[in-house]
């Protein structure tokens, strides 16, 4: 099921953005072949394969890649797939014998999708880095945080909105344009540079002397009272984002607040005294009772959740917005799609799960599998 029954994807397995990409490309239907290593052990966070959620859709082959006949299985693989995703260091999948001229000299149609921090080239290209190096470099860490300090808005800037969402896309804009030219090509997704384009708007507004570098000074930083979070009486926390005059009036009113703040909304000399003025209105209710007051109005505000909490959010409960996989609550696949559904999504598998059926789907015979298991290049658990 899904928009893209029928693609078939190799992912050499890395951690990070690289099998977040994987993951999205299988909820939409894509068979994803997860090349792991024998070694595997260190490479899933977290390890135990049931909590490693953006392991999910896709079928396992391990091989040992240091022996030549490893290599040779996966080529086998990429004569029949559309795309391949590598998340390694430059140069080392050409160390491999599996690098973009290997691979596509046995599929000229392949795209070759590469996951890195820095990119291929530059000062930075072979430097170890996380998610939280790479948004630095990009300008998005220094925006985020409180007033004195920036703070790590968890991996998503980088790994996964910078890095495996901009693999993703590229990786489909590559295979359109194949169908045309019958060529594929690289993808060269750096986190570095996603996380750079997911901050367009904040550069422009910058220029335009609309965005101080200063954090929480700003419109969308927690500078302005009417885009923040509160704490309820109960010590739980709501987030309001009335940013439009039509919305902040309603706000006003429903909080039973001087409706005259409206017409002092931008000024910015105003703002220390209004942040006072909602703070006290909404540290005078629980959490429960600003829900009862202000959510699914205009006011825009919702409540802010936990993990544990958000799945029972009865929004997200009538949009089955959760999925229980193995007794893993987690994200259903998304987006949504009106004709062709992606499938409930599958567990993560073991390592090595689907050797044996993928190795006869390449044409290798009984005795060549179990002489390749003999010789430690594959495993089947």
């Amino acid at each position: 099921m899904g928009p893209l029954k029928g693609l078939r994807v190799i992912e050499l397995a890395g951690i990070g953005p690289g099998p977040f990409c994987a993951m999205l490309l299988g909820d939409m239907g894509a068979d994803v072949i997860r090349i792991d290593r024998l070694e595997a052990s260190g490479l899933g966070i977290p390890t135990a394969r049931q909590f490693d959620v953006t392991g999910r859709n896709r079928r396992s082959l391990a091989l040992d890649l240091k022996q030549p006949a490893a290599r040779d299985v996966v080529l086998r693989l990429v004569e029949r797939a559309d795309m391949l995703i590598e998340g390694f260091r430059p140069g080392v999948a050409e160390r491999l014998g599996l690098g973009p001229l290997d691979c596509q000299a046995r599929n000229a149609r392949l795209v070759y999708g590469r996951m890195t921090g820095f990119g291929q080239h530059g000062p930075l290209a072979q430097a170890a880095g996380h998610d939280l190096n790479y948004i630095a470099l990009s300008g998005a860490l220094h925006a985020i945080g409180t007033a004195g300090k920036p703070l790590p808005p968890l991996n998503l800037v980088g790994d996964y909105g910078g890095g495996a969402l901009y693999l993703a896309m590229g990786l489909l804009a590559a295979l359109h344009e194949s169908k045309t030219s019958g060529r594929g090509q690289v993808v060269d997704a750096a986190m570095v540079d996603g996380a750079a384009s997911l901050m367009s708007v904040f550069y422009g507004m910058h220029a335009a002397g609309r965005w101080s570098d200063e954090r929480r000074a700003n419109l969308l930083d927690g500078g302005a009272p009417f885009y923040d979070t509160y704490e309820t009486r109960d010590g739980r926390f709501v987030a309001i984002g009335a940013l439009e005059p039509k919305f902040f009036a309603e706000l006003l009113q429903r909080l039973g607040l001087d409706e005259a703040w409206a017409e002092r909304q931008h000024d910015r000399s105003q703002w220390p005294a209004l942040r006072d003025a909602l703070a006290a209105a909404v540290a005078q209710r629980t959490r429960a009772e600003c829900c009862v007051l202000l959510e699914g109005t205009d006011a825009c505000f919702a409540p802010v959740l936990s993990l544990a909490e958000a799945p029972q959010h009865a929004h997200a409960v009538q949009r089955q917005a959760f999925v229980n996989v193995g007794g893993v609550v987690q994200p259903a696949p998304a987006p949504r799609f009106e004709r062709t559904p992606s499938a409930l999504p599958r567990a993560t598998p073991a390592a090595g799960e689907h050797s044996q059926d993928l190795l006869s789907e390449c044409g290798f015979s009984a005795a060549e599998i179990a002489a390749l298991q003999s010789a430690g290049v594959v495993r089947q658990p």
